[in-house]
């Protein structure tokens, strides 16, 4: 299941969603599949800035398609989201609806999560499903891109930017391993059994709404702690929280090592795991670092 690049996908594929409203070109949010370099149709959301995306059909923001005040107009959140997410979970839409204050975002699902198709392979070629969303993001006519991971989002940011050098302006990282098959706590056991044991992906597919692959890594890909001097000069920020059941406080600190002087970490007191646990004055931190490092 591995890739040895990411970003190849020189120019989205765009086909309309015609299920979904809210779908126009004229400032309105925009849903569309974008088709990967390996041939995944990833469902996707475009949100100008000041105007959200609501799943209901109802938009919310200012609805000029002229943004709010302070919104750039250049910049765009690329918003990766964590394994058994999608586009459309409340966690993800309030994440995306905080993030519309700094600029445009972008939300989608990744491969065997929500309406995307193919098979999750937890965080492998993911890294294709974030080029295509930052290509979209690109062609939409943004000149400063920002991606935002959470938990296995969070390593994907951090490999996509290694893996294709200047293909966005600044990455945040967010609840993200350092290595693989770390199994030292109660909740990342079960999410290897779920992801190892047909049993589990059968609960996985039919409790948690993904299609788990049923092939190991081949090769294993690149680990975050490789992935993250590779991304300098790209700013970096690492968040991470002091309460965080599956990944403990290691594994953020080896990732600002291995970033060294580009990159920032941030320790949160209190903080989980993840986009359900990140709290929004968080996020509008967050947003304030993406817009002054983006540049």
């Amino acid at each position: 299941m591995g890739t040895d690049a990411a970003g190849h996908v020189a120019r989205s594929t765009l086909r309309p969603y015609s299920e979904t409203r809210n779908v126009a070109r004229d400032g309105a949010p925009m849903r569309t599949f974008l088709c990967t370099a390996d041939g995944v149709a990833i469902d996707s959301v475009y949100e100008p800035g000041g105007v959200v995306y609501d799943p209901a059909g109802e938009g919310s923001g200012n609805g000029s398609g002229k943004g709010i005040p302070g919104v750039s107009q250049g910049l765009v959140l690329v918003i990766a989201h964590g394994f058994t997410g999608d586009a459309d979970r409340p966690h993800v839409r309030r994440v995306a609806q905080v993030f519309a204050r700094y600029g445009a975002v972008v939300t989608f699902s990744f491969r065997g999560h929500g309406r995307s198709g193919g098979r999750s392979t937890v965080g492998d070629r993911e890294v294709l499903d974030l080029a295509a969303a930052v290509a979209w993001a690109r062609e939409l006519g943004h000149t400063r891109v920002v991606t935002v991971g959470f938990s296995m989002g969070g390593s994907v940011v951090l490999r996509h930017a290694a893996l294709d050098a200047g293909a966005v302006d600044a990455v945040v990282s967010v609840s993200a391993p350092a290595r693989w098959f770390y199994r030292g706590t109660a909740p990342m056991r079960r999410l290897h059994w779920l992801v190892t044991r047909p049993s589990g992906r059968l609960v996985g597919r039919y409790g948690l709404r993904t299609r788990i692959h049923h092939r190991q890594w081949d090769p294993v890909p690149l680990s975050p702690t490789e992935a993250v001097p590779r991304i300098a000069p790209t700013p970096l920020l690492v968040v991470h929280g002091d309460q965080d059941a599956y990944f403990p406080l290691d594994h953020p600190r080896m990732l600002a090592d291995a970033a060294g002087e580009h990159g920032e970490l941030w320790v949160e007191h209190g903080m989980g795991h993840a986009e359900n646990a990140a709290p929004e004055p968080l996020l509008r931190r967050i947003g304030d670092w993406a817009a002054a490092r983006a540049g």
